[in-house]
């Protein structure tokens, strides 16, 4: 039953995505991503409505909305701006993305592990460290998931 279920969250989470696409590929070995995320034909496809119940489907929380959004990009840029590296919207998928591991129930260590190693950038392939770490994993909890 549990293999079944994570395949299904798994296809919903690709539907979610689908309206992202590079126009190169992110590294998933913790090298730094430049990909640029733009909206794509498939995502056009499906209504608002769509998006949102597979993204609930997934485990993930809506698309901010635009206040939210904009607060949630100057809080990352106030930490540091090397974060969002002009990738605003690579950043709110790997909050995104985050809050689904705040969902699935990872300890804090296991958080920050996952923020240091989804929140990177060309000058900090590797993270910006745990401390940063936290302060990131605060600020998707606040504008992202507060209900997570």
């Amino acid at each position: 039953m549990h293999t079944r279920t994570a395949t299904a969250a798994a296809a919903v989470l690709a539907l979610t995505l689908a309206g992202c696409t590079t126009d190169d590929t992110p590294a998933v070995d913790g090298t730094p991503s430049t990909a640029k995320y733009t909206a794509s034909s498939t995502a056009s496809a499906l209504t608002p409505g769509q998006r949102a119940s597979a993204a609930a489907s997934a485990g993930l929380p809506p698309l901010p909305d635009p206040a939210a959004r904009s607060a949630y990009i100057a809080d990352l840029t106030a930490i540091d701006p090397d974060i969002v590296h002009d990738r605003p919207d690579a950043m709110v998928y790997r909050g995104l993305n985050q809050c689904r591991s705040i969902k699935d129930g990872q300890s804090h260590e296991r958080l920050l592990a996952t923020t240091n190693y989804r929140f990177t950038s060309p000058d900090k392939p590797n993270g910006f460290g745990t401390d940063t770490a936290a302060r990131i994993l605060a600020v998707v909890k606040k504008h992202l998931c507060p209900d997570f």
